[in-house]
């Protein structure tokens, strides 16, 4: 079996499936290592596929695509808390950050936040690991996918990041 076509049934596998599947399953499945998985499943993530982990495995997030938007910001490292608490505090979830890297093009990482308890563990390792937020890279400017559960979410959403002054774009 080749790459692609593993990558296919990894896929395959994962949308047939609700419940999360390890990596050592998957590498049966395609009889290869773990290792091998893992790879696929970076590389799957960075085409867009939507794969989380959890204690358990790999799974499918499934958003729909209407209940996703996007919105531009810019901020110091000191707003990142009150970036993330505009958004969940309004019903939505921080998916990702992107930058447009002026190099390297865009970067994405995938963030997942819900919760202030989540908001509050990502800045606790910045300051643990004294990092700085990948929205440096871009003097503060960087995009979030969101998920949000209406439209009237996304509103309430985007007055409080315009009342932080930190929305770029409307």
């Amino acid at each position: 079996m080749n790459s692609e076509s593993r990558r296919e049934l990894i896929i395959k596998t994962l949308k047939e499936n609700d419940n999360s599947i390890s990596a050592g399953v998957l590498a049966k499945l395609c009889n290869v290592t773990r290792q091998i998985i893992v790879a696929d499943i970076a590389l799957l993530r960075a085409s867009g596929h939507r794969i989380v982990a959890d204690n358990k495995g790999y799974r499918l997030q499934f958003v729909k695509e209407e209940c996703m938007k996007r919105v531009i910001v810019k901020h110091g490292r000191d707003d990142v808390s009150n970036e993330f608490y505009a958004v969940i505090d309004n019903g939505g979830k921080v998916l990702d950050v992107i930058v447009d890297h002026s190099i390297y093009g865009k970067i994405s990482v995938e963030l997942n936040i819900s919760s202030r308890y989540e908001a509050d563990e990502f800045v606790s390792k910045l300051d643990k690991t004294n990092a700085n937020p990948l929205s440096l890279l871009t003097e503060g400017v960087h995009i979030h996918t969101i998920e949000v559960p209406n439209e009237e979410a996304f509103l309430r959403i985007k007055t409080a990041l315009t009342n932080l002054h930190i929305l770029v774009e409307d």
